[in-house]
């Protein structure tokens, strides 16, 4: 064979391993792109509210466009009149596989419908309720919160520190106790003044107890459990410290310390990576810990001192190497010990039995 043609077989050769790879790059993405993989998510708001519903909603996009997943929303679906089951038919109807209920109250009011759609795996947040076909997720806020609350303990100069919740139950109560664990660990002088707004998102009644909490309590740093940053925004009008939640608030004073903050693509991302894989409600809980990433603190404010950057440096080692924020000698608010010496309560506790708070909170109405 002369040098010509050996020549020609060889640019032959090569184009066509050039075909080869780009016809591989070019049917790939539709190959992994399984069309019965469709994932259905539900939520309370818009999902352009900028805050609860809308970092969900961008986690679950997120999710969906790297595994290759059609996503089906359903928006505007309020907890307790019956749409979260209309929601749900509606979306078993479009041919979703996988239903993702994304507020607290979801999983509990459609029981019976998750009972009767065997073959569609749910996914419900914070859930107290479990079944086959069901998996509870969410991350241990609590411990971010813990460390939040050594932010504020170490912060405040008169020891009354302000916290504005939607409601009572086992979530938010969680919170609450590990943010008040946090403070006093660093200041056993201080309070945690608690008002109620009784709804997740109300600006109205979030904005009167951030000023309730300030005006007759003077708090002088504030926190919150809401699906908006109405208190941050109200403390920073008044200027006052405050501590945000979910994510960051945007155009706030360095009065705005750091927030208690998700990472929702992460979270997102693996719980619907078992479903693709064909391994859903593989477990009961999914309850990610700080170490995961999921869940910590945002960029801390320059008016938080280096030496409580040192004190949580230390706390986030104590907790990677789990030792949990609800450990050792803890009474409630009413003097009765909840947890002993050497002893840690367990996730079934802080997840169904939270209906009560520890030492150093103050419910005020």
């Amino acid at each position: 064979m002369n040098k010509h043609k050996l020549k020609q077989r060889i640019l032959l050769a090569v184009a066509g391993v050039t075909l080869l790879v780009v016809l591989v790059i070019l049917i790939l993405p539709s190959m992994q792109r399984n069309p019965e993989h469709k994932i259905g998510l539900i939520i309370t708001g818009k999902t352009t509210d900028s805050g609860w519903n809308s970092v969900h909603y961008d986690g679950v996009v997120s999710a969906c466009e790297k595994l290759g997943t059609k996503l089906i929303v359903k928006e505007d679906v309020a907890e307790g009149d019956g749409s979260c089951a209309e929601a749900i038919h509606q979306l078993v109807n479009e041919g979703v596989g996988m239903i993702i209920l994304s507020s607290y109250s979801y999983p509990m009011e459609v029981r019976d419908i998750i009972a009767s759609y065997p073959d569609i795996a749910f996914y419900a947040i914070s859930s107290e309720y479990v079944a086959d076909n069901l998996t509870s997720y969410f991350g241990r806020m609590y411990q971010a919160r813990y460390l939040a609350g050594i932010v504020a303990g170490m912060q405040t100069e008169n020891n009354s520190i302000g916290y504005v919740a939607a409601m009572s139950n086992n979530e938010v109560n969680r919170g609450i106790n590990a943010f008040t664990l946090g403070v006093k660990s660093v200041n056993p002088e201080a309070k945690v003044y608690v008002s109620w707004t009784n709804s997740w998102d109300n600006k109205e009644k979030e904005v009167a107890s951030a000023e309730k909490l300030i005006n007759e309590k003077c708090v002088d740093v504030i926190t919150y459990h809401q699906n908006q940053h109405y208190t941050a925004q109200t403390a920073d009008a008044a200027g006052v410290y405050s501590i945000g939640y979910n994510e960051v608030a945007k155009g706030l004073s360095d009065k705005y310390l750091t927030s208690a903050v998700w990472d929702w693509d992460l979270l997102y991302y693996q719980i619907i990576r078992e479903y693709v894989q064909g391994q859903p409600n593989a477990v009961e809980r999914r309850w990610f810990e700080i170490g995961s990433g999921v869940v910590g603190l945002a960029e801390l404010s320059p008016q938080v001192s280096d030496e409580t950057r040192q004190v949580l440096e230390t706390a986030k080692t104590r907790l990677n190497n789990s030792n949990d924020v609800f450990s050792g000698i803890i009474y409630d608010n009413c003097g009765t010990l909840r947890c002993g010496e050497g002893e840690s309560l367990s996730d079934d506790a802080l997840l169904t039995d939270m209906d009560w708070f520890v030492e150093g909170v103050v419910i005020y109405e």
